[in-house]
């Protein structure tokens, strides 16, 4: 019977794996590129905000389970529209007045276009002056 003390032989084990390289940046190598963000999509972003906000331009009139809402300006600067929302995640806001009270305070709105609202008055689009 072997003896359980005896220490196997070091040289008749195979080498352990060695570990891959992570596939991610960990902030450590320099960047390749020039910009903040390691992917800009600038028109990504556009095209999300577009879809977001719907129809809802500066003299659109939409209502839906809240009120019928006059909008007054659309926001889509990021720094402007997060100190609007009180939301650092904010990328744009809709500032509207609800029709519907005669007292109607105009306010900032951040929620997006749903199959709930519907447009009751298009925004008129602006000419453009040569």
């Amino acid at each position: 019977m072997p003896s359980m003390t005896a220490a196997p032989a070091l040289e008749s084990r195979p080498p352990l794996p060695v570990r891959p390289k992570p596939h991610e940046r960990y902030g450590r190598q320099e960047s390749p590129q020039t910009g903040g963000r390691p992917h800009p999509q600038p028109t990504a972003d556009r095209d999300r905000i577009i879809a977001e906000v719907g129809p809802r331009r500066p003299g659109a009139i939409y209502q839906n389970v809240d009120g019928r809402f006059e909008v007054l300006a659309l926001i889509t600067e990021v720094g402007d529209a997060a100190v609007l929302l009180r939301r650092s995640s904010a990328r744009w806001a809709v500032i509207v007045r609800d029709t519907l009270r005669p007292d109607g305070e105009p306010f900032a709105v951040g929620s997006v276009w749903t199959d709930s609202d519907y447009l009751i008055r298009p925004a008129k689009a602006l000419a453009l002056t040569a």
